[in-house]
C-alpha cells in the first residue's frame, strides 16, 4: 500500500506542526492502514478493505509498561514530549480497548511526563460510542476532524464507510459542548471525475455555520503536507488559509493556521 505508515505501537517522538515534540501512539496494525474513512488526501494511503478479516490490532497487554518505559527514557532529554498523541495508521477510536488505553496513558503520563498533553487526531466517526466519548472527555487535546459542512462534499473527500452521515457527526460534535478542537484540511483538485474543493464561498459558509453550532475551543486549519493517494490535489496557499481563519475568528472562535 502506498503511503506513510508507522510500524510500532509507540513511535517517535516526532516534531508536529500542531503539537510540538509528540510521542505517537498507533492503535492500528503495523504497516497497514485501518480506518473507517478513505480520505482522498490521507498520508497513509488508501484504506484496503480486501484483507479486513486478517487485521490484527495491537493488544492492550503490556501497553502501559511500554509507555512508562519510553517516557522514563525520554525524561530530561531534548525529546521529552510536549504531547502523547493517538494517531498512527488509521482511526484510533476504532480499537476495542480505546477507553482503557486512554486510562493507562493518563496514569503513565502523570507519573513520567506530567507536562505532556494527552492528545488525539480523530475523524469523529466513533463519538456515538459512550466509552469513546467519556474517554475523550478525559484527555487534554480532543482534536476532531471536520473538513466540510456539506454532506456530498463529506462523502467525496472523506469517503466514510458504514453509512455514516455528516449530520450524525455534527450532532455528536455538538454533544461535547465546546470541549474539543476542530481540525480542518482544505484542498482542491479532482478525483474519479468529481471536483474536490472545500474552499468555495458555499463551502466556507456551510462550514462556518457548523462551527457556530459546535463552538470548539479553537480551530486548526492546514493544507496537505505529504503525498496523497488521489493524484492532482492542490496545496492551498497560506494566504487563502489565513483569509479563511479570519472568517472563523470573526465568529469569536480562536483559529490557528499550520502551513
Amino acid at each position: 500500500m502506498a503511503g506513510f505508515l508507522f510500524d510500532d505501537l509507540i513511535f517517535g517522538p516526532v516534531y508536529s506542526r500542531r503539537l510540538g515534540v509528540s510521542l505517537g501512539i498507533n492503535l492500528s496494525p503495523a504497516n497497514n492502514k485501518y480506518c473507517n474513512f478513505n480520505c482522498v488526501y490521507c498520508e497513509c494511503g488508501w484504506t484496503d478493505k480486501s484483507n479486513e478479516n486478517k487485521i490484527v490490532l495491537p493488544k492492550r497487554k503490556n501497553f502501559k509498561t511500554l509507555l512508562e518505559n519510553k517516557l522514563n527514557e525520554l525524561q530530561g532529554t531534548i525529546n521529552e514530549p510536549d504531547a502523547i498523541t493517538f494517531a498512527g495508521n488509521g482511526e484510533p477510536t476504532i480499537h476495542p480497548d480505546f477507553a482503557e488505553i486512554i486510562n493507562d496513558s493518563i496514569d503513565a503520563r502523570n507519573q513520567y511526563a506530567p507536562k505532556a498533553a494527552i492528545s488525539i487526531l480523530s475523524n469523529a466517526s466513533m463519538l456515538h460510542k459512550p466509552s469513546v466519548k467519556e474517554a475523550l472527555k478525559k484527555i487534554d487535546k480532543n482534536i476532531q476532524k471536520l473538513d466540510t459542512g456539506i454532506e456530498n462534499t463529506f462523502k467525496t473527500i472523506n469517503q466514510p464507510s458504514g453509512g455514516l452521515t455528516l449530520d450524525k457527526i455534527i450532532q455528536n460534535l455538538m454533544s461535547f459542548e465546546g470541549k474539543l478542537i476542530i481540525q480542518t484540511l482544505f484542498v482542491r483538485g479532482e478525483y474519479n471525475g468529481k471536483v474536490i474543493n472545500n474552499t468555495t464561498d458555499e463551502e466556507i459558509e456551510a462550514w462556518l455555520k457548523v462551527l457556530t453550532k459546535v463552538n470548539p475551543e479553537y480551530v486548526m486549519i492546514y493544507p496537505i503536507e505529504r503525498g496523497t493517494p488521489a493524484k492532482g490535489l492542490e496545496k492551498i496557499p497560506e494566504n487563502e488559509l489565513k483569509a479563511i481563519a479570519e472568517k472563523v475568528e470573526a465568529l469569536g472562535i480562536a483559529t490557528k493556521v499550520y502551513f
